[in-house]
């Protein structure tokens, strides 16, 4: 392995995977709902840094969704920069900025701008503690006061079975030396797993979770293993020991990145929940939180000097935030599952809520127009808009400002991934120009939207060709189709997407009404 990697994974790609907690959209969302200030999204100053970036696909999605965002990313492993400055060239992306630096390296740059968001996915536990302290040196340094951290990272006691396990299967792999290569590393990483777990030891009958564990990892991709489990460091946290280090950057915690676990309600019991709420130490709740739900993976966001709200001035920013579907309406489920407790959404208030929203973006002040919905009030809408972004279902988006240029950037870098989708499947996303964030986009969807933009309408024909000139057919039950089978799945996928994904997208700025087109050829003119 290189000498500069440091005991990090450098000859395994990491995956191109869009996560959407990194959204500014969002992470506001999340901070509105703890009742602290974000940074202004109208703001046409506003900068973003994403320490760790992997293959960089997240932040060229959310660059191309944000024009009016600076971006700036970063990861020393230079095959993955040299992907995403590719594409950002193939989206013609004017406004990020990708370097191969290692953080010691990144903080020393004297060319940066300060920050109004940092984030940083999964790479706080895979990296050395002098690393660690370095990237909380750039945040003190580099992120704005009331600036937003978003910080994912594994956690105790989640990881604690899991731990022992992986340094013997580290070991076992490193005996091997040089005679295996990344994917083999991985190979031979499930492989001494599955055999330790046939053996019927005594660890393993202590921990009876591991191997439901070990099975999930073989339906995982290779190279997420490689990364999440080969590093040389793996540190998983304790929230007051995570807590403690971000101190130092003037951080405060100000709640979960995931609406879900906003949601002590179906989380916890009755009793699990007065027992936190009598704790005051808010890094002890969380941790003791933690030890309740077993927790392994931790969202959080953080800010540098957290402004509180008022009760009015939240609800000021609710009416005045638009909400949009990212589903079909009678796709979205009618019930949220948690940890303990499952919520039947109230067809009274979810059916007229749902309804309102696919006619498209809608503000929550416009949403209250509704006669069902003002008879529920606005405190329920608010509970019910809560629980349809945390289903997935449901997005807070950008202010109707500035959306013109969004879009022609988001078709550009939509167009670029896409085009990738002529040869192979390589990403999963598209970007929004109404949410700033992504919307998943598998192949064969994509492939469609190319026929409607290229072609004017969805075909069949323009997919199938498509795919044919790659050498490639569609699969079913694992075996490629042929003749007039392939003809029939191709059509009955182009009728699915119409139904279901047509009109979602364009409420989501994917596809142009024909109002908007006028607009996009003065702009291109």
């Amino acid at each position: 392995m290189a000498n500069w990697s440091a005991g990090y994974v450098v000859d395994v790609e990491y995956t191109h995977g869009f996560y959407q907690e990194l959204t500014p959209s969002l992470l506001s969302f999340l901070s509105l709902l703890q009742g602290v200030q974000a940074p202004d999204l109208r703001s046409s100053s506003l900068a973003y840094c994403e320490l760790g970036c992997g293959q960089g696909f997240s932040t060229n999605l959310l660059a191309a969704a944000n024009p009016h965002i600076q971006f700036h990313a970063t990861d020393f492993n230079p095959g993955h920069i040299v992907g995403a400055q590719s594409l950002a060239q193939a989206a013609e992306l004017k406004n990020v900025h990708f370097y191969d630096d290692s953080f010691a390296d990144f903080l020393g740059r004297n060319d940066l701008p300060d920050f109004d968001f940092i984030t940083l996915h999964g790479i706080y536990s895979w990296i050395s503690p002098e690393n660690r302290k370095t990237i909380v040196e750039f945040i003190r340094r580099k992120l704005k006061p009331g600036g937003i951290v978003y910080i994912s990272y594994n956690t105790m006691p989640g990881w604690a079975s899991m731990m022992p396990l992986r340094r013997l299967l580290l070991e076992h792999t490193r005996a091997q030396g040089s005679r295996l290569t990344g994917p083999s590393r991985v190979k031979n990483f499930l492989e001494v797993a599955d055999k330790l777990g046939k053996l019927d030891t005594r660890y393993f009958a202590s921990h009876p979770k591991l191997a439901k564990k070990i099975e999930k990892l073989k339906d995982q991709n290779s190279n997420y293993i490689a990364h999440e489990y080969l590093n040389s460091e793996l540190e998983p946290f304790y929230f007051t020991d995570l807590a403690e280090e971000l101190a130092e950057a003037k951080l405060t915690w100000v709640g979960p990145a995931n609406a879900l676990e906003n949601l002590d309600e179906i989380n916890l019991t009755k009793e699990q929940q007065e027992f936190l709420a009598g704790i005051d130490d808010i890094p002890l709740r969380q941790m003791t939180r933690d030890h309740i739900v077993d927790q392994q993976f931790r969202r959080g966001i953080f800010v540098k000097g957290a402004v509180r709200l008022s009760a009015q001035q939240v609800r000021e920013q609710w009416l005045g935030t638009p909400f949009a579907l990212t589903a079909k309406g009678s796709k979205i489920p009618r019930e949220l599952r948690g940890l303990r407790h499952a919520v039947k959404l109230h067809s009274g208030i979810y059916d007229p809520l749902i309804a309102a929203i696919e006619k498209g973006p809608r503000t929550l002040r416009e949403i209250m127009t509704e006669p069902a919905l003002a008879q529920a009030g606005v405190n329920r809408v608010i509970q019910a808009l809560t629980l349809l972004v945390a289903l997935g279902s449901c997005q807070p988006c950008l202010p109707e400002q500035g959306f013109a240029e969004r879009k022609l950037q988001a078709d550009r870098f939509n167009r670029a991934v896409a085009n990738q989708s002529r040869f192979e499947r390589k990403f999963s996303h598209f970007a929004s120009p109404v949410t700033g964030g992504g919307i998943a986009a598998d192949r064969i969807n994509q492939l469609m939207w190319l026929s409607l933009h290229e072609q004017g309408t969805v075909t069949a024909g323009f997919v199938g060709t498509t795919l044919s000139a790659a050498g490639q057919r569609l699969l079913k039950d694992g075996k490629p189709l042929n003749g007039a089978e392939h003809e029939a799945e191709l059509r009955k996928r182009v009728a699915e997407f119409e139904e279901n994904a047509l009109g979602v997208w364009t409420n989501l700025g994917l596809c142009a009404p024909l109002q908007q087109k006028s607009e996009e050829r003065r702009l291109r003119a």
